[in-house]
């Protein structure tokens, strides 16, 4: 991907204000399918196992909003439903070959997400460009799949989770969920939150790079500080929690804060917890 990387970048080097070279759109339009192909990702784990913002692909699908035009992409017909966007991020055409199951009822996989085999789509769900689903997982009811942002095999998003994105800035690391984690319904994971591998998050955990998370097994506080990010520790099982908000007049109000905790680590109880049903594979 050495050359795809230079023409990018050669692109990229247009002043702001000086029109595109012509070949803008079909550099983009290869980067879009590269991503999709798994081919590069905009996040990749480096020797020392931290995941690291893949930058000049990152700039690439921006490149893609600043050189397309906004088009009619309505279905068509005499459809009610009208649609506009940027010419280079249509809705993908996923061919049935490529084994992803996309249940009707108004699911979305954009231009420059990786989908791999087996994954399972139920609607209405959504995944942005340059994320990566690995493959075996399920994206259930009204899950998003942020911009770039990075979740393994066989993973589980329930109803309405939320993995957030992030295209700007090109060196701020998506959110990554790892290889056989299972994330419950209404979570929210954002701001580069990495999730290591077969971690449970219950119902409701929210997790960001100001929420500290406390490990009740091990008796330790896990934060975020500096360019690291919040990271739960693999098996690690979160779940929603408080804790008391020091001062005489918040002890007076009985006033807390919200604090998810680590209550236990992966066992067999929790794997059979957290079990998908094979027929609805």
């Amino acid at each position: 991907m050495t050359d795809l990387q230079s023409r990018v970048e050669s692109v990229l080097s247009t002043p702001t204000n000086d029109e595109l070279p012509p070949e803008t759109l079909d550099i983009v339009d290869e980067l879009l399918s590269a991503l999709e192909r798994g081919e590069v990702r905009a996040a990749e784990r480096d020797e020392e196992n931290r995941w690291r913002a893949v930058p000049w692909v990152k700039r690439g699908i921006l490149l893609g909003f600043r050189a397309g035009a906004v088009v009619d992409m309505s279905p068509a017909g005499e459809s009610p439903f009208r649609f506009y966007d940027k010419r280079p991020y249509p809705t993908q055409n996923i061919p049935l070959e490529q084994g992803v199951r996309i249940v009707p009822g108004g699911s979305t996989i954009r231009r420059g997400a990786h989908v791999g085999k087996g994954v399972v789509c139920m609607p209405p769900m959504y995944v942005n460009v340059g994320a990566w689903v690995g493959a075996g997982t399920m994206v259930d009811s009204h899950a998003l799949v942020g911009s770039c942002a990075q979740v393994g095999e066989r993973v589980h998003l329930s109803a309405a989770a939320q993995l957030g994105g992030v295209l700007e800035p090109v060196n701020a690391a998506p959110v990554v969920i790892e290889d056989d984690v299972f994330v419950g319904g209404n979570c929210g994971v954002y701001e580069g939150t990495v999730v290591r591998e077969r971690a449970v998050l219950a119902a409701g955990v929210i997790l960001t790079r100001g929420v500290p998370v406390y490990d009740l097994v091990n008796e330790r506080v896990i934060r975020a500080g500096g360019e690291r990010p919040l990271e739960i520790p693999a098996g690690a099982v979160v779940v929603p929690g408080s804790r008391a908000v020091t001062g005489d007049w918040a002890a007076e109000q009985g006033l807390s804060l919200y604090a998810p905790m680590i209550v236990k680590y992966r066992d067999a109880g929790t794997d059979a917890a957290t079990a998908l049903e094979s027929a609805l594979r």
